[in-house]
């Protein structure tokens, strides 16, 4: 039996369960698809429960994988074969080529000078990025990346006999013996532009709720300024969607746990950067869970924050980058036509694998969602498994280690 175990997913509930499995002595490969380590978490503003940065909980777990020499990952990495049984696997992994130096080299200034760029996925499509760049500033690996397909002609022949850079790198393939496999492939947000008749996509200003979480980010594309995407304006009059696409037998048949208390946080947001700002959400339900229900709580306590139980059933494009909604009041029985400065649709958790297979003996269910494996050793974590926040992804990952260990050790 091999005694290493292999960890899909480099996010919050993958670190996790690497860092877990490694402390408790055994060898540990992370294989990560983006090129850096950190998942969603890497994109959020604040997170709960204690409003943290994530730099706050990242940064901890980026250095407790520096100073273990039981960990080894690969980013820009998939796992591409599985042979074997449990206790005795053979993984197959095809590392995409960085054409960067192995070691962290400051390339941004050379960035800088770069006319090529491509869309920031990393921005959820608020900014570009250049051809060489690095998302964050605490991103680990640290190295920056270069996307050819972005550069210029001219890009490139000022790349040309830079010692650092290495256009012609090739692909590369990794062989790994494991005895288990915790499949930690986390969440993406549902795709909007599913949701035409709630503007997403089509209508200027009506935004994600992830978006949003770029825009109050300080590390964001607005520098933490929330911002209406189309002109750079303050908006005053700002309307939450919430279960935008969730609960609904056309797009995500179950709730993602999360929207309404990401809601209630960046109600936070705006009320602190605009005290004067006008807040309405729309709601089916507000769920949140246990000690949660305080937040709740202080949020409808601010004045300029008030709860319309009704479900949105239009949102079109109003004048001057307005944002037009039609709502029913649920409890008044009314509908109502309304316009905002901004809205944001409180879209759902779904998970990566609902569009996207891993050769790996996994069954999942119609969501997307893993639902067994653990008989041939292999294990889901975080929101691979459903959806939950940070905190209870990281303690899904804490009991996959665990059931991962015992298996290498054959209990």
């Amino acid at each position: 039996m091999s005694n290493s175990i292999l960890v899909v997913g480099g996010g919050f509930s993958g670190l996790t369960a690497a860092i877990e499995a490694a402390e408790l002595g055994h060898d540990v490969y992370i294989v990560e698809k983006s090129p850096f380590l950190g998942g969603r978490v890497a994109q959020l503003s604040k997170y709960f429960p204690k409003l943290c940065p994530p730099s706050c909980g990242l940064e901890i777990q980026f250095q407790r994988i520096r100073k273990n020499p039981r960990i080894k990952f690969f980013t820009q990495a998939e796992v591409v074969g599985l042979t074997g049984q449990k206790g005795n696997y053979t993984v197959n992994v095809a590392i995409a080529p960085r054409h960067t130096a192995p070691h962290n080299v400051d390339f941004s200034f050379l960035a800088s000078t770069l006319e090529g760029e491509a869309t920031s996925e990393f921005e959820l499509g608020l900014a570009k990025r250049k051809a060489l760049y690095c998302s964050m500033p605490f991103a680990f690996p640290g190295r920056y990346v270069l996307d050819p397909a972005a550069l210029t002609q001219s890009d490139k022949v000022k790349l040309a006999g830079n010692q650092f850079v290495n256009l012609d790198e090739a692909p590369k393939a990794v062989e790994l013996s494991v005895g288990a496999i915790v499949v930690a492939t986390g969440w993406k947000p549902y795709d909007v532009t599913h949701l035409s008749n709630l503007g997403a996509g089509s209508v200027k200003n009506c935004i994600s709720n992830m978006q949003m979480e770029r825009l109050a980010s300080p590390f964001g594309p607005t520098a933490g300024k929330i911002v209406r995407p189309s002109d750079g304006h303050a908006p005053q009059r700002i309307a939450f969607v919430q279960c935008a696409g969730s609960r609904d037998q056309n797009h995500l048949n179950y709730c993602s746990y999360i929207c309404c208390m990401a809601t209630l946080k960046q109600c936070a947001y705006l009320a602190e950067q605009y005290p004067d700002a006008k807040i309405t959400v729309y709601y089916i339900d507000l769920r949140t869970p246990g000690r949660y229900v305080k937040v709740l709580d202080k949020v409808k306590a601010s004045p300029n924050v008030s709860f319309v139980k009704g479900k949105v059933a239009d949102v079109v494009q109003g004048a001057n980058d307005s944002v037009t909604l039609q709502v029913e009041d649920a409890i008044r029985g009314e509908k109502l036509t309304l316009s905002y400065d901004m809205v944001v649709l409180a879209t759902g958790m779904q998970p990566s694998l609902a569009e996207a297979k891993l050769p790996l003996p996994v069954p999942v269910d119609e969501d997307g969602f893993i639902i067994g494996g653990e008989e041939a050793g292999i294990f889901a974590a975080g929101c691979a498994r459903m959806p939950l926040d940070v905190m209870r992804s990281a303690q899904s990952g804490t009991a996959a280690a665990l059931k991962a260990v015992q298996t290498v050790k054959g209990r």
